[in-house]
């Protein structure tokens, strides 16, 4: 169903190892209002959904698994010359231990990422309102990750996803006045 390219779909740069931010992005790797909560939600919901709309909920699904490349290339960029005593010192010490470097699905607390984070109500306007709802979540996480960076060109990326967020919003609250439309047109409540 999905083609792949090889390349993320906007460019990655770090200027230099920093544990800390990398901790702080962890946040939207596993984390409730993260990547992986949005794209599996997205995915789940359009089988539930009005046929006007699956198209967008896939579309944006799978956009989410771009932007979860991302975030992992970032965190990896941000860790990869780490010293386990500056893991410890930005707060990564007990990933370290479990994990060493590599990625697991868990926001910055360290908790893990858990299903619970996804919602489906089966309600084409509860769960798109809940979409806007995630999507403005995330949009306002990455400004914080932004407000907390001196890294221009990371900030960079940031502000990429931070703006692909609000065009999802965007487009969800468009998909709800066309299921509200459908739904007047047949005089169901």
């Amino acid at each position: 169903m999905w083609y792949y390219e090889k390349k993320l779909q906007y460019p990655v740069k770090v200027r230099e190892c920093n544990p800390m931010l990398a901790k702080f992005l962890i946040e939207q790797y596993g984390g409730a209002d993260g990547e992986l909560a949005a794209a599996l939600r997205y995915l789940n919901q359009r089988y539930s959904i009005p046929d006007k709309v699956i198209g967008l909920l896939t579309d944006i699904g799978t956009e989410e698994f771009a932007h979860l490349e991302m975030i992992a290339t970032m965190v990896y960029k941000l860790t990869k010359d780490a010293t386990p005593d500056q893991l410890k010192e930005a707060g990564l010490g007990a990933h370290y231990a479990n994990h060493d470097r590599a990625l697991f699905y868990e926001n910055a607390a360290g908790d893990p990422w858990t299903a619970t984070y996804i919602q489906a109500k089966g309600d084409p306007i509860a769960d798109l309102y809940e979409d806007i709802a995630a999507e403005e979540k995330a949009r306002a996480t990455y400004q914080w990750i932004i407000n907390l960076s001196d890294d221009p060109e990371l900030n960079d990326s940031l502000k990429f996803l931070r703006e692909r967020e609000v065009v999802h919003s965007q487009r969800f609250r468009e998909a709800v006045e066309i299921i509200k439309e459908e739904r007047d047109k047949k005089h169901f409540f």
